[in-house]
């Protein structure tokens, strides 16, 4: 079975995390960060030492040990009844973050659209980044540098998965407005489907 999904697409700090809370709110919608997925692994077991490893230099996880995590926590989440694929949209964000991770889950996901949040102002973004690590204890978002190799990394692996979709299901919000004003875009855009 595949699940119904809209990916919640953009470089880090534009606000994937936020709005994707906010729809997974709203009933008959299931919001999965693979960003928090990773960050609730505890650091002294062996995922959590990989995780750190890559994460901490700004560096994406690889594919395999990505996908396999997430499977792990969705069918946690139909096992636990928070997630009913049957009937629930899956608000899926940080995932996936390239164009193999998007073959990989191409049996899994039927992707009904992809929200791409863009942001070109990237001292808002660094100061979004700082701000989230202060408050959320963030370890990769702290470090300039990190932050730096983020972007880097997020600029190469970003138009493969645009590709991969297709101008048809790519909607793009301007991200650089209040969350609440990206919010409303948003929610315009999902009504139609």
């Amino acid at each position: 079975m595949k699940y119904r999904t809209i990916l919640l697409f953009g470089a880090p700090g534009s606000g994937k995390g936020t709005q994707g809370k906010i729809l997974g709110a709203i009933p008959g919608w299931f919001h999965c960060s693979c960003g928090e997925v990773f960050r609730s692994l505890r650091p002294d077991s062996e995922l959590g030492r990989t995780f750190l490893q890559y994460s901490s230099k700004g560096e994406l996880v690889p594919d395999e040990f990505t996908v396999t995590l997430w499977r792990d926590f969705i069918g946690k989440s139909i096992a636990a009844g928070r997630f009913h694929p049957e009937t629930d949209t899956l608000v899926l964000d940080g995932l996936p973050r390239n164009l193999h991770q998007s073959q990989i889950l191409s049996d899994t996901l039927e992707v009904v659209t992809m929200i791409y949040l863009v942001c070109r102002d990237m001292d808002k973004l660094v100061a979004r980044l700082q701000r989230r690590a202060l408050h959320e204890n963030r370890l990769d978002d702290a470090n300039l540098d990190t932050i730096r190799r983020r972007f880097a990394t997020y600029e190469r692996e970003t138009q493969p998965v645009l590709d991969f979709y297709g101008k048809k299901l790519v909607r793009r919000v301007n991200a650089t407005r209040p969350p609440i004003a990206v919010q409303l875009s948003i929610l315009k855009l999902i009504q139609r489907l």
